[in-house]
């Protein structure tokens, strides 16, 4: 294992010096000045996760990963809309990160000791909580984890889907059949097939392929998580000023919602008396001198995006076809685990 990580610091090492050599020079520590200089924000994002990152055939891209890129474009220079997005997948995102290919990653993969402390790179929070549970034909009537029995369950045998699942049902004592699959890309082929009753993954994978069926509300996908696996956006490991910026862009949309302010009542807000209100939109104190970001940085942010709450109904809500219920992305206050700490 040890091995496999000096490859890749040597890997990361070997693209560095390609780069240079072809006049491309490496990311430094002032992502925020490259950022204005070239104009706008460089952000890599998946195109295989309906919700959350999609581009359509006319090349332009929505989900809630791609608004949290289109946050820190508001915050930094005034404008949502100046973002380019890169499709990244597996380890090269890392590389190209540290290289300067791109300024932050949307979804980089679960946040781990391994992922974080190990490729040169930094979580600045959690944006959406995930973990693994079930997807279910609503047919058979389950509405909770805790009730599925004699199931046929679809799972991957990669990762460590099928050791929880396995270890899901032993303490439950319930009676299922395993149809083990090597990727999970598989599953929902297998699923929609009529393969199996159940699939087992990620909740932001179930609600991908939830989303893709022909009939969504058919499914269910269960509320409880046996595992946990926070994502949320990764920057540069050393560049503090970049990392602080985009940390606080989600705890501003987060602290927005908490606090009422919206897309749509923002401009009256300006004239809140609140003073936790005038602090996130620049009336009173400068939170913006701090990150090298204008005084009303937040209030850019929370006009071109909305606050959380906005963006995951964007994409989730009912008027998708496949609601999601918050569950863990819930605020603190609501019985979630959403917390933005206190601007101030």
């Amino acid at each position: 294992m040890h091995r496999l990580f000096d490859r890749a610091r040597v890997f990361l090492g070997f693209v560095t010096l390609v780069l240079m050599a072809a006049g491309v020079a490496p990311a430094t520590a002032q992502t925020l000045e490259m950022v204005r200089e070239r104009g706008f924000v460089q952000c890599a994002a998946s195109n295989s996760l309906p919700g959350f990152s999609r581009r359509n055939e006319d090349g332009v891209w929505s989900g809630f990963d791609v608004d949290i890129c289109r946050a820190v474009a508001a915050a930094v220079l005034g404008d949502a809309d100046q973002v380019q997005f890169r499709v990244l997948s597996g380890d090269s995102r890392f590389a190209d990160l540290q290289t300067g290919a791109v300024d932050l990653v949307a979804r980089s993969g679960a946040w781990t000791f391994g992922r974080d402390v190990r490729h040169g790179i930094t979580y600045v929070g959690t944006s959406f909580f995930d973990g693994q549970t079930f997807l279910v034909r609503q047919e058979l009537g389950f509405v909770s984890a805790f009730e599925l029995d004699n199931v046929s369950v679809c799972v991957a045998e990669k990762e460590d889907d099928f050791t929880n699942m396995r270890d899901f049902f032993f303490v439950n004592q319930a009676t299922y059949r395993t149809v083990l699959y090597e990727e999970r890309e598989d599953l929902a082929v297998a699923y929609a097939a009529g393969r199996c009753d159940v699939i087992s993954a990620p909740a932001s994978f179930l609600q991908s392929v939830r989303r893709r069926l022909p009939e969504p509300g058919q499914h269910r996908i269960m509320p409880e998580l046996i595992s946990k696996a926070p994502f949320g956006p990764t920057v540069r490991e050393g560049d503090d000023q970049w990392a602080d910026i985009v940390r606080w862009t989600l705890f501003a949309l987060i602290n927005a919602e908490e606090l009422g302010v919206s897309s749509q009542n923002v401009e009256s807000m300006l004239t809140a008396r609140t003073p936790a209100i005038r602090r996130l939109l620049g009336v009173e104190q400068d939170f913006g001198e701090p990150l090298g970001l204008e005084p009303n940085w937040m209030l850019n942010v929370i006009s071109a995006v909305g606050n959380y709450r906005e963006i995951f109904d964007r994409h989730f809500g009912p008027q998708t076809g496949a609601a999601m219920l918050r569950g863990p992305n819930a605020l603190w206050s609501r019985g979630g685990l959403l917390y933005g700490p206190p601007i101030r």
